[in-house]
C-alpha cells in the first residue's frame, strides 16, 4: 500500500516535471543480466584467485594484464545485454522532454542502447577502447574476440575507457554532472546504494523540489527524500 501511494505521488510529479535527472547505479543494469558487486550473486560473491576491486584496480591492470583481461571479458563486458524497462522508461521521458538527461556509474552502454541520448558516463564505458600509445579506437567486439592482452597494429596496448580503482573521475565529466544536477527540478536517484564515492557526493549538488529514492534496498539518502519506492526499478518504472 505504501508503495501504491508513492508511485501516484510519483506520477504527479513527473507529470509537472520540466528538467528531471536520473542518477543511477548497478542496480539498474542486473535486471538486463549484468551482476553487480554487492549483491547476493554479486561479483564479490564469486570465486576468483583476487577480489574484483584489486583485479579491476589500475594497479592490477599495469602488474597482471593478462588476469585483467581474461576476467574483464568474462564478467565485464556483458556483450550480450539488451536494455530492460528501466532503460526503456527513461529513453521515454527525455523523447517527452521531461527528462534532461541520465547520470549513470555503469559502464555497460545499456542506456544508450534503449534511445538516451544524454548520458553522462560517471565511470566510463566498455564500448569505447583506446591504444595507450596512439589512441586508435576499438570496439567491444573487438576486446571480446582478442585473446590475452588486446594489442593495437601500433603495438601498444588497448586499454578500455573505464574507470578503474586508483584512477581519479574525469573532470569534465563531473562538472557536467554537477550542472545538470544542480539544475533539475526533480532528481531520481534508482539501483545505486549510494556508498561509491565520489559519485554518491554528487547529490549533494541537488537543490530542486522532490528527491526521488527508487532501490531494491534501503539507501543512507531514504529519509532524505521525497518519494521512496523499494523494488525491483524494471517494474516500478513499468508501472509508472
Amino acid at each position: 500500500m505504501e508503495n501504491k501511494k508513492a508511485i501516484e505521488k510519483f506520477e504527479k510529479v513527473i507529470s509537472e516535471a520540466k528538467r528531471m535527472i536520473f542518477f543511477g547505479g548497478a542496480g539498474v543494469s542486473t535486471e538486463s543480466g549484468i551482476p553487480d558487486f554487492r549483491s547476493v550473486d554479486g561479483l564479490y560473491s564469486q570465486k576468483f584467485d583476487y577480489p574484483p576491486e584489486t583485479m579491476l584496480s589500475y594497479t592490477f591492470y599495469r602488474n597482471h594484464p593478462e588476469e585483467f583481461f581474461r576476467f574483464y571479458r568474462e564478467k565485464m563486458l556483458g556483450y550480450d545485454a539488451k536494455p530492460n524497462a528501466a532503460h526503456r522508461k527513461l529513453a521515454e521521458w527525455e523523447q517527452q522532454g521531461k527528462l534532461t538527461a541520465v547520470i549513470t556509474q555503469n559502464i555497460d552502454g545499456l542506456h544508450q542502447a534503449a534511445g538516451s541520448k544524454k548520458v553522462i558516463e560517471l565511470h566510463g564505458s566498455v564500448l569505447r577502447n583506446y591504444c595507450e600509445k596512439c589512441r586508435e579506437f576499438y570496439t567491444a567486439e573487438h576486446m571480446l574476440v582478442s585473446e590475452g592482452i588486446p594489442q593495437c597494429k601500433c603495438g601498444g596496448r588497448v586499454k578500455p575507457d573505464v574507470v578503474l580503482y586508483e584512477e581519479g573521475l574525469d573532470q569534465n565529466t563531473l562538472t557536467d554532472a554537477v550542472n545538470h544536477i544542480a539544475d533539475a527540478d526533480v532528481l531520481i536517484i534508482g539501483g545505486t546504494s549510494l556508498v561509491v564515492y565520489p559519485a554518491a557526493g554528487l547529490i549533494d549538488y541537488f537543490r530542486g523540489d522532490y528527491l526521488v529514492v527508487v532501490n531494491r534496498d534501503p539507501t543512507p539518502r531514504d529519509k532524505h527524500a521525497d518519494i521512496v519506492l523499494q523494488g525491483s526499478i524494471g517494474e516500478i518504472f513499468s508501472s509508472l
